[in-house]
């Protein structure tokens, strides 16, 4: 992490080591282990080492993130109270504790507690004044359109997603469901985000994130996992531009008018627009409003009138042309936010 340079990260998952001094609860009535949680793997033996640790990665995170960014971080009851003082205490500003609820939890083989059917997230910014990004509206369609609470209700990692090592035994003892992970992403981020995951693990965070569109950083230091999580990396196809880009949040959209772009440079008067099939095309007029032929006003208004539509949303509808390719307008309206 240290080789990374400063303020050039949007988001970061971490799901660090849970120090589990304690582990009668994850043992069966034989005494033998469960799922390979063993000394090796979680080798903490104190919490002044473990505090140490955890102080030192969280202090880079902090150095790493934008102004405006975001770190999620899971744990257990082990940990996480924990790793909530100290991210308290260095600066972070929490935006909220997320339960996930897991509906297929580990059973508690020996009976002497509840069974530990969820685990917290703490999804903090990096400082009480950023202006951090959440996705409220697609948070809200993916909930049925009502809006998304803070305990997710989700089930553990399972059949063909789980990795296997060479004798058919899981090979991570933690691995995350991707449907975790796709849920936090898409609340936190936009498309070409970049998102780092220090505890990359087999690659759950980057390979969603590939899916999802956003650039990623793993760091995983066993080489096994790394190389799962390459494998898995590679064999990730990004879906479709137009099916990852996120609603909106309206309040949002007010406070970025599509004329502030071309005053700030960010797309220049002139410029020519068009829908992502290049049926219809527009040019930038230097008050920021669209022209295309006897039509002219909003983006939204002319791209309603050229097809034939009672409303557009002309963030996601216009597309301009760069390097080569063409990107949405929400694209410049998510760097201005940025650079605000």
């Amino acid at each position: 992490m240290r080789l990374l340079p400063a303020g050039s990260i949007d988001c970061v998952f971490a799901d660090p080591p849970y120090n589990l001094q304690l582990r009668g609860e994850l043992r069966r009535p034989d005494d033998s282990i469960v799922d390979g949680v063993d000394d090796d793997w979680d080798r903490f033996g104190d919490f002044a080492e473990y505090d140490r640790f955890t102080r030192a990665w969280l202090v880079e995170v902090r150095r790493l993130l934008r102004k405006d960014g975001t770190l999620w971080v899971i744990g257990s009851y082990h940990n996480i109270f924990r790793i909530g003082s100290m991210l308290q205490d260095l600066g972070y500003w929490i935006l909220n504790d997320v339960i996930w609820r897991k509906s297929n939890p580990m059973p508690n083989f020996r009976g002497r507690r509840f069974t530990n059917a969820h685990e917290t997230m703490i999804w903090a910014a990096r400082g009480r004044d950023s202006r951090y990004r959440f996705n409220y509206q697609a948070m809200k369609a993916l909930n049925d359109d009502v809006q998304m609470r803070s305990d997710w209700l989700l089930p553990l990692c399972t059949g063909p997603e789980r990795l296997r090592n060479e004798h058919g035994l899981k090979l991570h003892p933690t691995q995350k469901p991707e449907s975790l992970l796709h849920r936090v992403l898409l609340a936190s981020t936009g498309v070409d985000d970049i998102v780092l995951d220090p505890f990359a693990g087999t690659g759950t965070t980057p390979a969603v994130a590939r899916r999802l569109r956003r650039h990623f950083i793993g760091i995983e230091r066993h080489p096994d996992y790394a190389e799962a999580a390459i494998g898995r990396v590679r064999r990730e196809r990004p879906l479709p531009m137009d099916s990852v880009m996120t609603t909106t949040n309206r309040r949002e959209v007010a406070r970025v008018p599509f004329g502030s772009l071309v005053e700030r440079g960010l797309l220049s008067a002139g410029t020519i627009l068009t829908d992502r099939q290049r049926r219809v095309a527009a040019t930038v007029a230097p008050d920021g409003s669209l022209v295309s032929g006897s039509v002219r006003g909003s983006i939204h208004k002319v791209g309603a009138a050229l097809t034939n539509a009672p409303s557009c949303n002309g963030w996601t509808f216009w597309h301009f042309e760069e390097a080569g390719v063409l990107q949405p307008l929400d694209v410049l309206r998510t760097r201005s936010l940025e650079t605000a």
